[in-house]
Protein backbone atom coordinates (compact mmCIF):
# COMPACT_ATOMS: atom_id res chain seq x y z
CA UNK A 1 0.00 0.00 0.00
CA UNK A 2 0.76 3.71 -0.89
CA UNK A 3 1.97 6.08 2.16
CA UNK A 4 0.72 9.13 2.34
CA UNK A 5 2.55 11.90 2.17
CA UNK A 6 1.89 15.75 3.56
CA UNK A 7 4.27 18.41 1.99
CA UNK A 8 4.19 21.05 4.64
CA UNK A 9 5.36 24.48 2.65
CA UNK A 10 6.73 27.35 4.97
CA UNK A 11 8.65 29.39 2.80
CA UNK A 12 7.55 32.62 0.97
CA UNK A 13 7.65 32.20 -3.66
CA UNK A 14 10.79 33.97 -4.41
CA UNK A 15 12.99 33.40 -1.46
CA UNK A 16 15.09 30.69 -2.46
CA UNK A 17 14.26 27.55 -3.88
CA UNK A 18 12.27 25.73 -1.17
CA UNK A 19 8.54 26.82 -2.43
CA UNK A 20 9.41 25.74 -5.83
CA UNK A 21 10.86 22.17 -4.51
CA UNK A 22 8.09 21.74 -2.32
CA UNK A 23 5.51 21.91 -5.33
CA UNK A 24 7.70 19.70 -7.66
CA UNK A 25 7.57 16.74 -4.95
CA UNK A 26 3.84 17.40 -4.87
CA UNK A 27 3.58 17.19 -8.53
CA UNK A 28 6.32 14.03 -8.86
CA UNK A 29 4.42 11.87 -5.71
CA UNK A 30 0.86 12.59 -7.78
CA UNK A 31 2.23 11.77 -10.70
CA UNK A 32 3.30 8.68 -9.38
CA UNK A 33 -0.13 8.20 -7.37
CA UNK A 34 1.27 8.56 -3.69
CA UNK A 35 -1.47 10.41 -1.64
CA UNK A 36 -0.25 13.76 -1.95
CA UNK A 37 -1.64 17.17 0.08
CA UNK A 38 -0.08 19.88 0.79
CA UNK A 39 -0.31 22.77 3.86
CA UNK A 40 0.64 26.35 3.55
CA UNK A 41 2.10 27.34 6.41
CA UNK A 42 3.92 30.71 7.78
CA UNK A 43 5.30 32.39 5.49
CA UNK A 44 4.31 29.59 2.93
CA UNK A 45 0.78 31.25 2.66
CA UNK A 46 2.34 34.00 -0.11
CA UNK A 47 2.44 31.57 -2.21
CA UNK A 48 -1.37 31.29 -2.46
CA UNK A 49 -1.43 34.95 -3.54
CA UNK A 50 -3.89 36.11 -6.33
CA UNK A 51 -1.80 39.15 -7.33
CA UNK A 52 1.80 38.44 -7.19
CA UNK A 53 4.79 39.92 -9.38
CA UNK A 54 7.22 37.43 -9.86
CA UNK A 55 8.92 39.29 -12.98
CA UNK A 56 10.44 42.00 -10.11
CA UNK A 57 12.86 39.74 -8.73
CA UNK A 58 13.13 37.94 -11.70
CA UNK A 59 11.58 34.18 -11.25
CA UNK A 60 9.21 32.46 -12.71
CA UNK A 61 5.56 32.83 -11.35
CA UNK A 62 4.63 29.26 -9.21
CA UNK A 63 0.65 29.91 -9.64
CA UNK A 64 0.44 27.27 -12.92
CA UNK A 65 1.72 24.91 -10.79
CA UNK A 66 -0.07 25.44 -8.17
CA UNK A 67 -2.93 25.15 -10.40
CA UNK A 68 -1.46 21.94 -11.48
CA UNK A 69 -1.85 20.18 -8.83
CA UNK A 70 -5.18 18.66 -8.89
CA UNK A 71 -4.10 17.30 -12.43
CA UNK A 72 -1.41 15.20 -10.63
CA UNK A 73 -4.19 14.33 -7.76
CA UNK A 74 -3.33 16.61 -5.30
CA UNK A 75 -6.51 17.52 -4.26
CA UNK A 76 -6.08 18.16 -0.43
CA UNK A 77 -4.82 21.57 -0.04
CA UNK A 78 -4.85 23.19 3.59
CA UNK A 79 -3.72 26.57 4.98
CA UNK A 80 -3.14 27.79 8.34
CA UNK A 81 -5.33 30.23 9.49
CA UNK A 82 -3.29 31.66 12.32
CA UNK A 83 -0.70 31.79 9.53
CA UNK A 84 -2.95 34.36 7.08
CA UNK A 85 -4.23 36.39 9.99
CA UNK A 86 -0.72 37.04 11.90
CA UNK A 87 0.54 38.47 7.82
CA UNK A 88 -3.24 40.29 7.28
CA UNK A 89 -3.99 38.43 4.64
CA UNK A 90 -7.44 36.48 6.56
CA UNK A 91 -9.15 38.23 4.14
CA UNK A 92 -7.09 38.10 1.09
CA UNK A 93 -7.74 36.29 -2.60
CA UNK A 94 -6.31 33.35 -2.75
CA UNK A 95 -4.67 32.55 -6.26
CA UNK A 96 -6.47 28.09 -5.66
CA UNK A 97 -8.64 27.07 -2.87
CA UNK A 98 -7.46 25.84 -0.08
CA UNK A 99 -9.33 24.29 3.13
CA UNK A 100 -8.64 26.90 6.10
CA UNK A 101 -7.58 24.88 9.27
CA UNK A 102 -7.29 26.56 12.83
CA UNK A 103 -3.91 25.52 15.03
CA UNK A 104 -6.21 22.59 16.51
CA UNK A 105 -7.32 21.23 13.01
CA UNK A 106 -3.57 21.19 12.32
CA UNK A 107 -2.24 18.96 15.09
CA UNK A 108 -5.29 16.31 14.39
CA UNK A 109 -3.88 16.81 10.44
CA UNK A 110 -0.27 15.74 10.72
CA UNK A 111 -1.14 12.41 12.20
CA UNK A 112 -2.94 11.17 9.39
CA UNK A 113 -0.36 10.59 7.18
CA UNK A 114 2.56 8.51 6.94
CA UNK A 115 5.62 10.80 5.45
CA UNK A 116 5.76 14.63 6.38
CA UNK A 117 8.16 17.10 4.41
CA UNK A 118 8.34 20.40 5.15
CA UNK A 119 10.69 23.02 3.03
Amino acid sequence: MAKSMLIVSRQPPWAGPAAREALDIALAGGAYDLPVAMLFLDDGVYQLLDAQAPDAVQQKNLAANLQALPLFGVDELFVCTTSLALRGLADASLAIAAQPLTDAQLRELLPRFDLVVTL
